[in-house]
């Protein structure tokens, strides 16, 4: 009879491997853009997430630009042109057999939320001078 071992579990339909990567290859990243990125089509953005492949071998990089959505399209294209850059990069900095494949994309889920906040509010207030 076997016994069962934690370590070997997996949590969820992926595992926990992909998203321990995903952390860590946002914070590097994040650190490698900030200090040995020198590209003046990229502006000031945050990495809000980093989606992994369950093979590791692609990751989808979500950012948001502090401007808002009028220059998010030339940072995302500038990242994309930079990503083999960025990915050699993070060869030297993280210990992974295969580094995965980086593609840039935009999040809207920031202005969604931003909206749907303000949707809210003027709903309550406008509860308020019906009431």
């Amino acid at each position: 009879m076997r016994k069962s071992s934690s370590h070997n579990r997996q949590r969820g339909p992926k595992g926990t491997r992909p998203l321990r990567i995903a952390e860590l290859l946002q914070r590097e990243l994040s650190m490698v853009i900030a200090r040995e990125l020198a590209d003046p089509r990229v502006g000031q953005f945050t990495i809000t997430a980093v989606d992994v492949a369950p093979d590791l071998s692609h990751a989808k990089v979500f950012i948001t630009h502090l401007s808002g959505v009028g220059d998010a399209p030339k940072t995302v294209a500038a990242l994309n042109h930079a990503a083999g850059f960025l990915r050699n990069a993070l060869r030297t900095r993280v210990k992974l057999r295969v580094i995965p494949e980086l593609r840039f994309v935009y999040d809207e889920s920031v202005e969604k939320g931003v909206a749907l906040s303000h949707l809210i509010e003027q709903a309550v207030a406008k509860d308020r001078t019906d009431n």
